[in-house]
């Protein structure tokens, strides 16, 4: 969050749409911009006083050309679906956002991270969907309902789609490409449109 705020100048001015986001990211810093949570259920907007809430889907978004001085999105590209829904995030993004920051998991990261399962990505999806529906890393740590735990595995194995350093890129040309590092391993990926 310190870096954003340097790269990107944010001051107590900054108008932000935190896409996917919570309060809580924001509370970590000294400074207080005005932050816009946009999360497409509306109960994702608990505990945030002080902040405005949206209900909304990142693939439509409900606001002007430039509405926005920065997009924040932190691990929701990954979650749109399908190559033409991400296109379609990244577009708006670019359009109500005059600076961006988005940030995605890497696809080629040894550890999936969203079920916290080593290589469990690499594999082909009809050994993935055998493997993830009877246990996981995540199992073990989460603990879920089970019908939790259904709703997570079915979301995961139908809709996310987790991208390279290259595709990332190409869905947001002109962007500069960071890389978040954890033992030698690039785990995240974030693409940056800086003033």
């Amino acid at each position: 969050m310190q870096a954003l705020c340097e790269l990107l100048g944010v001051d107590a001015t900054t108008r932000i749409l935190d896409v996917g986001g919570t309060a809580l990211n924001w509370t970590l810093l000294d400074v207080r911009p005005r932050v816009t949570l946009l999360n497409i259920e509306p109960e994702e907007q608990r505990d945030s006083a002080g902040f405005t809430c949206i209900s909304a889907d990142a693939r439509h978004l409900p606001f002007g050309d430039g509405a926005f001085d920065v997009v924040f999105s932190n691990s929701v590209l990954e979650h749109v679906g399908n190559r033409e829904q991400q296109r379609r995030f990244a577009a708006e993004v670019r359009r109500v956002g005059r600076c961006y920051w988005v940030q995605t998991p890497n696809r080629w990261y040894p550890i999936e991270t969203h079920l916290l399962t080593p290589l469990l990505h690499f594999l082909p999806m009809r050994i993935q969907r055998l493997l993830a529906r009877r246990w996981t890393v995540w199992d073990l740590i989460e603990r879920p309902s089970p019908d939790r735990r259904v709703f997570y595995m079915e979301h995961y194995l139908n809709t996310i789609r987790l991208l390279t350093a290259s595709e990332l890129r190409a869905l947001f040309p002109g962007s500069r490409l960071l890389r978040e590092r954890h033992l030698g391993f690039t785990k995240s990926l974030i693409v940056v449109k800086t003033p």
